[in-house]
């Protein structure tokens, strides 16, 4: 699953909204400009936090489904019997 702009649509999505209440409310442009700074930092960590954590779920999962898979392998029974009859 490709999650490399995760980060980036969750800050752009959060920057939108930003500057639209900032519109709505007439804020100055100092002020805008400073809570719409803020707003995209902050959210842009919380998004590349976000995509550690599931990309590190992701890795848990792919190990654990390696190691059943390695544990599990073996022949099937009618695989064995088509083989004697031959």
């Amino acid at each position: 699953m490709n999650r490399k702009d995760l980060p980036l649509l969750l800050m752009l999505v959060a920057g939108i909204i930003t500057c639209i209440i900032t519109f709505i409310q007439k804020y100055s442009m100092i002020a805008k400009l400073v809570s719409l700074f803020i707003v995209l930092l902050t959210f842009y960590i919380l998004g590349s936090v976000l995509k550690w954590t599931l990309d590190y779920f992701e890795r848990q999962n792919e190990e654990r489904l390696k190691e059943e898979g390695e544990v599990i392998e073996k022949e099937p029974e009618d695989f064995a019997d088509s083989q004697s009859e031959v």
